[in-house]
């Protein structure tokens, strides 16, 4: 061996231990050095907004679970308010009708049942309807006697309206001097199945064999849904024009709120004296308790849906941090070079991760509060996005997205600098 080249050999060892000592001294530092929260989220957004596309099509995955998640939560709060503020409403309303007797046979209320009811106190309103079974509702006498469409003939008082809440869509209701005369007034779906929307222009209907003038359309009555396919007629004119013998098929009424319960007590025997047990008193309100609670039920089936959509969308990040590790060895390969450790480049990747699943939860919550407003503003309810919709889904997003960028943040962290640099 020459000089020179023992002393080159000799150089380049010395110089080689030098180099692997300055190394670890270096990586041993910035183990104990700490980036600052803007460096890490400056770095953790550069793969963001080098690659906008694939940053909006990963975001999308979350933004559709929290979406669906806020969007059912809210909309289901909506709902309950309006249905609660219905109850409100109309939670003292009781209706009665006939039963069957001890020998299966049907019984009718008595005539006097109306006016018996009214004396009770605590009632503070009271109507009656009754079924005119020998008379049908024809838009024209040419139509053909079976084409019914399922429309009832009713007799009833001008304090059908007040009772039930009803209002009118157009027109007016009987009152005292039109019940005597050939006047109708037609439900939501009866005035619709007989195809009349206003009443700009005179419209008559043909009814039990006689010409009826259209005074009134009902909006739907929401209670009571089977008067929408109804057309009421007064008792004197039932009475004249079809022999209506004048006992009432439902009587429904109002009561003091903190009386329901004693008024429904006493109503069997306040109708029917010599025979209570032959009258059925129901509260049409429960209806919506019943609603209130099966709407609870399919709550969770969709939050169930909303979380498999939120857990596939962080499948997602977690897919798309593996490729961006991958395809970006050189630059992790290059950071370890100039001297970063370990632990920033899995904070880098981290970083990105959270921002993305964070973008996908802002956007998601947005749209789920965005579509629950629009809901609830057709349904003309209260709009209501309940805290923990909106924090819990962005807590959400960003657990998920904490959750799918561990591995590949710390997959980039085990690259070593000659191995990442190779793809150079």
């Amino acid at each position: 061996m020459t000089p020179r080249r023992d002393t080159r050999e000799a150089i380049s060892g010395s110089s080689g231990r030098v180099g692997r000592a300055l190394l670890f001294r270096r990586e041993d530092d910035l183990g104990a050095s700490r980036l600052s929260r803007a460096d890490v989220v400056r770095a953790g957004s550069l793969g963001l907004r080098s690659r906008r596309v694939r940053a909006l099509l990963s975001a999308l995955g979350i933004s559709i679970g929290i979406a669906a998640i806020v969007g059912v939560l809210g909309i289901s709060q909506s709902s309950k308010s309006g249905l609660l503020a219905e109850l409100g409403r109309l939670g003292n309303l009781l209706s009665v009708q006939a039963g069957q007797s001890a020998f299966g046979q049907q019984s009718e209320l008595p005539i006097t049942a109306e006016g018996m009811v009214s004396r009770i106190a605590p009632v503070t309103d009271v109507t009656e309807i009754g079924a005119v079974s020998n008379a049908h509702i024809y838009r024209s006498p040419f139509v053909p006697a079976i084409d019914t469409n399922g429309i009832s003939v009713t007799a009833t008082d001008s304090a059908l309206p007040a009772t039930l809440g009803a209002s009118l869509a157009h027109g007016t209701f009987l009152n005292p001097a039109t019940a005597h005369y050939p006047a109708v007034v037609l439900g939501a779906e009866a005035a619709s199945l007989l195809g009349i929307h206003d009443l700009a222009h005179p419209t008559q209907v043909w009814l039990g064999g006689h010409w009826f003038t259209v005074v009134g359309i009902l909006k739907p009555v929401e209670l009571v849904s089977q008067l929408d396919s109804m057309a009421f007629i007064g008792f004197p004119v039932a009475e004249q024009y079809f022999a209506f013998d004048g006992h009432p098929t439902d009587i429904y009424l109002r009561a003091v709120p903190s009386q329901v319960d004693a008024v429904a007590s006493v109503l069997p025997a306040t109708v029917n004296p010599p025979n209570p047990s032959v009258v059925q008193v129901s509260q049409p309100s429960d209806i919506l308790k019943a609603e209130v609670a099966t709407k609870g039920a399919y709550n969770g089936l969709l939050l169930g849906l909303g979380a498999v959509a939120l857990l596939v969308g962080g499948v997602g990040i977690a897919n798309v941090m593996v490729i961006s590790v991958l395809e970006r060895r050189s630059e992790i390969g290059l950071r370890r070079a100039l001297g970063a450790s370990r632990r920033h480049v899995a904070e880098q990747f981290l970083a990105e991760a959270l921002l993305l699943s964070a973008l996908g939860g802002v956007a998601g919550t947005v749209i789920g509060a965005a579509a629950t407003a629009i809901y609830a503003l057709t349904q003309h309810w209260a709009v209501v996005i309940p805290p923990l919709a909106i924090y819990g889904g962005l807590g959400a997003a960003i657990i998920i997205g904490a959750i799918a960028g561990l591995y590949p943040s710390t997959r980039a962290a085990r690259l070593s600098p000659t191995e990442a640099l190779r793809t150079v």
